[in-house]
C-alpha cells in the first residue's frame, strides 16, 4: 500500500521534494518483534510556527513489524521506544481544558502502534475471520475507500476486530491505552501539536477553516483521505491529528485525578459504558485535534468521525 522501496515526501511551504532511504526489508517478510533484527527506514518530520510555516525538518529512523493479513494485505506496525513524557496540558495551553489536567509524569514501556489507522480494506480481511463474540460488518464505513480509515466502527466492535487478529496471528493486538496514545503522537515533542505550535491543511485532514494559532484558514474537505496523505510525526506514525478520532482501551475519566503514573490502562473508577478518545478527525477544528485533546464517548455507539489503530506489545 505504501511506498517501501523508495518514498517522496511533499516539500512543505515551498520547499521542494525530500527523498526518504528506502524501507530496507520485502512487505512479504514476517519478523519477529521480540527480536532486534527488525528492519528499519528514514523519513523526515517537520515544525511549524504559529503561521504554520515550516521553520525546522529533522531526520528520523524507525524500526517496523509487518503483520500479513493474507498474500496481499499487510498491516504495519512501527516500534515506539520507551520513555517518559508530561501527560495532558497547561492552563497556558490555548483552549485546553480541566479535562486535561492535572498534568503529569508518564513512564512508558516500549510497544507497537499502527502506522496507519485500520483502513477499509484491512477491517474486511478481519471481519471475514472467525467470530470471537460479535459480529462484524465488512463495510460499516460512510466514506468509502480501500486505504480511506474505517469509521463508523463501535469500541465493542473493534474490541471484535483486535480479539479475531489476535486469534489469527498468535500475537496480542489491543487497543493503546490512553498514555500510549498521547506519548506516540507526541512523538517527544511539548507544543500543542506534534508539528509545533499550530495545524494546517497540508499537515493533517481536520476543519481547517478554524485557525489554532495565526495560520490562514481554508475550506476544509469534509470527508476523510487515504491514510498516509500527509506527513509523519517523529516517531513515523500517520494521521494522528486528523482524519478520525480514534478509540483507546481506557474506560472514560472526567479528568486525571487519580490517574496511574505508567502506560497501563487506566481501570480504576471511569465510566466503564464510555470508552476514551483521542485525535481529531476530518471535522474537527484544530483545537480538537491537539496532542493533548481528549474525550469519552459511549462504546456501543457509532460514528463517522471515529476510527481507531491498532497496538502490541513486544
Amino acid at each position: 500500500m505504501k511506498r517501501r522501496n523508495l518514498f517522496k515526501l511533499v516539500g512543505y511551504g515551498g520547499i521542494g521534494l525530500a527523498t526518504a532511504v528506502g524501507k530496507t526489508h520485502s512487505l512479504a517478510a514476517i519478523f519477529d518483534p521480540k527480536k532486534s533484527n527488525l528492519p528499519s527506514y528514514d523519513f523526515a518530520s517537520i515544525k511549524v510556527d504559529r503561521l504554520g510555516v515550516e521553520k525546522e525538518r529533522t531526520y528520523h529512523n524507525a524500526k517496523l513489524y509487518t503483520q500479513n493479513l493474507d498474500d496481499w494485505q499487510k498491516l504495519s506496525m512501527v516500534h515506539i521506544p520507551s520513555g517518559k513524557f508530561i501527560m495532558g496540558a497547561s492552563s497556558q495551553e490555548k483552549y485546553s481544558s480541566d479535562r486535561e489536567r492535572p498534568v503529569h509524569r508518564v513512564k512508558v514501556k516500549d510497544f507497537f502502534l499502527g502506522e496507519y489507522p485500520i483502513t477499509q480494506i484491512q477491517w474486511r480481511k478481519v471481519a471475514k475471520l472467525p467470530q470471537i463474540n460479535r459480529e462484524l460488518k465488512p463495510n460499516p464505513s460512510h466514506f468509502k475507500g480501500d486505504y480511506r480509515p474505517v469509521e463508523s466502527v463501535s469500541w465493542l466492535e473493534v474490541r471484535e476486530f483486535c480479539d479475531r487478529l489476535t486469534a489469527h496471528t498468535g500475537k496480542q493486538y489491543r487497543l493503546p491505552t490512553e498514555a500510549e496514545w498521547e506519548y506516540a503522537c507526541r512523538g517527544n515533542t511539548h507544543t500543542p501539536f506534534a508539528y509545533g505550535e499550530t495545524l494546517t491543511s497540508e499537515l493533517a485532514d481536520y476543519a481547517s477553516t478554524y485557525a489554532y494559532a495565526s495560520e490562514p484558514g481554508v475550506a476544509y474537505r469534509k470527508e476523510t483521505t487515504k491514510v498516509g496523505s500527509f506527513m509523519p510525526n517523529a516517531f513515523g506514525l500517520y494521521d494522528l491529528h486528523g482524519n478520525v478520532r480514534e478509540w483507546c482501551a481506557d474506560p472514560w475519566h472526567e479528568n486525571y485525578h487519580g490517574a496511574p503514573n505508567n502506560s497501563k490502562t487506566w481501570n480504576k473508577g471511569g465510566n466503564k459504558s464510555w470508552r476514551t478518545l483521542r485525535g481529531g478527525s476530518w471535522a474537527n477544528k484544530p483545537s480538537h485535534c491537539r496532542s493533548a485533546h481528549r474525550s469519552g464517548y459511549r462504546e456501543s455507539l457509532l460514528n463517522r468521525a471515529i476510527g481507531f489503530r491498532v497496538a502490541m506489545n513486544l
